[in-house]
């Protein structure tokens, strides 16, 4: 029998993805359904949704259902990690899903790496972004960004941090007018707004991106990022892991939490980014922990929108035997018709409900 073939697109993905992560080290990280309710509240803006669902223990404390993984991991580390920690995850979370504006109970996979985050770690974690993408489609693109460049950028405007959250979230929707109409209420320097301008315009391959990024340095932090960015992506491009990369300066997350490379994976047919990550020692820093972070999830109740061959039917093959076929009969043939690597519905009568790719009549050619 072939591998997998009572398996759903989704369990098979996840499958796949769990044994590509436990090839590079990273060791299964199971949590508990619920957490207390203050971390997600005191760190809302890190989620991808503020709705929580939180109810009261026996006890009377306050705990949620978890929105997120990341935070509970983040948690659970110690305050000083001396080795690095490599996790992966597959855990329903429990949040608002698209636009159905209701609370559902959504798969999520992923990994992070917790310690010294050096070159060679990044690069794998955005290596095996790209390698969870292509387990899932051919047709995919991982875009990466540097919030170093954004941040610093945004140091040298010396805005409020209002002022600086509401350009990044225009630099994210690549609102040029919106960037320039902040940045003269707030009279920043006219050159310094068409430098953050052009930050939300670029996109594109590495070769093409970098030397364009590297005209927007003014100061150490942004040039720091260029020069991160730029090792990174060498890296990938003389190991032979840059194909499906680009760069786009749009990818930005909460300047709170992420200091250092974000990400975004999107898979053709599947509206949205269907894989986000990034470096976020930020968060960690906030949690009272003294380590580096990075890590991805890919959401899993996004691959309803591929075409899914196999759960479009109920069986390949609907097989009708006369009642008073014998069994041994039915036996042989379904045997046969599942060695051939089909699923086979059999039944003496026709099964108007039964979704099949193949009828076959047993007695008949």
């Amino acid at each position: 029998m072939p591998e997998n073939t009572l398996l759903s697109f989704e369990e098979k993905i996840s499958m796949k993805l769990m044994s590509l992560f436990s090839g590079y080290g990273y060791k299964k990280f199971k949590m508990s359904k619920f957490e207390e309710y203050d971390l997600y509240i005191e760190n809302k803006s890190f989620l991808k949704s503020d709705n929580i669902i939180a109810f009261n223990d026996p006890t009377g404390k306050l705990l949620a259902l978890k929105p997120d993984v990341t935070l509970s991991i983040a948690k659970n580390t110690a305050e000083n990690e001396s080795e690095p920690r490599k996790l992966f995850y597959s855990e329903n979370v429990y949040r608002v899903s698209g636009n159905m504006h209701e609370f559902k109970e959504i798969n999520q996979i992923g990994l992070e790496f917790i310690g010294d985050v050096d070159t060679y770690s990044l690069c794998e974690v955005l290596n095996l972004a790209k390698l969870s993408l292509a387990q899932i489609s051919d047709s995919y693109v991982l875009d990466i960004s540097h919030m170093g460049l954004l941040i610093g950028l945004l140091e040298s405007t010396g805005l409020p941090y209002d002022a600086k959250e509401e350009i990044s979230g225009y630099i994210g929707t690549k609102n040029s007018h919106e960037i320039r109409r902040v940045c003269g209420e707030y009279g920043v320097d006219t050159v310094l707004c068409e430098k953050i301008t052009t930050l939300a315009s670029l996109y594109g391959s590495i070769d093409k991106i970098i030397p364009e990024a590297e005209k927007l340095i003014v100061n150490d932090t942004t040039e720091k990022a260029v020069n991160e960015l730029k090792t990174v992506c060498t890296a990938l491009k003389y190991s032979g892991n840059a194909d499906n990369i680009n760069i786009d300066f749009s990818v930005v997350s909460d300047i709170s939490y992420y200091n250092g490379i974000t990400f975004r994976g999107f898979i053709e047919n599947v509206p949205g980014s269907i894989l986000s990550g990034g470096r976020y020692d930020n968060l960690l820093k906030k949690l009272g922990k003294n380590s580096g972070a990075v890590g991805f999830a890919v959401y899993m109740d996004l691959l309803s929108y591929l075409d899914r061959d196999n759960d479009r039917y109920d069986a390949d093959v609907l097989l009708v035997y006369d009642k008073n076929a014998s069994a041994e009969e039915v036996f042989n043939k379904v045997n046969e018709l599942k060695s051939e690597g089909n699923r086979v519905f059999a039944s003496s009568v026709p099964c108007k409900n039964i979704k099949y790719k193949t009828k076959i009549i047993l007695g008949e050619e």
